[in-house]
């Protein structure tokens, strides 16, 4: 039980199952391709063209190339950086007030690292909200207005 009770024993597990998942993910990657070479050579052998083997194999991705990629929805984007800066600052807001909420009842100062904490969020967030702002000005600048008002017709009710 002295053997287990070392320092490095933490250290030691962490740098294992990164090990072990570099691995198996290096095992699986070759066994995908292993058992992809043989689909193709049972279908050759099946009397298959190679044209016919590599319209039956093709990925999606390889589809999206071909047809034209997918273009991903500004708006959506823009959405997202927003909705992620809210987050991010109304989580960083809450652990300062705590921070420091907590630091005046224990009367300690040491306790202020809480609040510091906070920070961390905070300042992600507020680059966030700078992204929000910059993908905003670039769909303006493509004549895209972001945030303008609804037509008459199209209000909510």
């Amino acid at each position: 039980m002295g053997a287990l009770a070392t320092p490095f024993i933490v250290p030691l597990g962490a740098f294992l199952v990164a090990i072990v998942a570099i691995v198996s993910g290096t095992l699986s990657a070759a066994h995908a391709r292993r058992m992809k070479a043989e689909q193709r050579m049972a279908m050759l052998q099946r009397g298959m063209t190679v044209e016919q083997i590599d319209q039956l194999l093709k990925t999606t991705k390889e589809y999206d190339v071909e047809e034209g990629a997918r273009t991903k929805d500004p708006l959506r984007s823009l959405a997202n950086a927003r909705r992620v800066g809210i987050i991010l600052v109304s989580i960083g807001v809450g652990i300062v007030l705590f921070g420091s909420l907590l630091a005046a009842i224990e009367r300690d100062r040491e306790t202020l690292i809480v609040a510091a904490t906070g920070l961390i969020p905070l300042a992600i967030g507020i680059g966030f909200f700078v992204d929000y702002h910059l993908q905003k000005r670039e769909l303006a600048r493509f004549g895209l207005e972001v945030g303008a008002e609804l037509p008459p017709n199209n209000r909510p009710t």
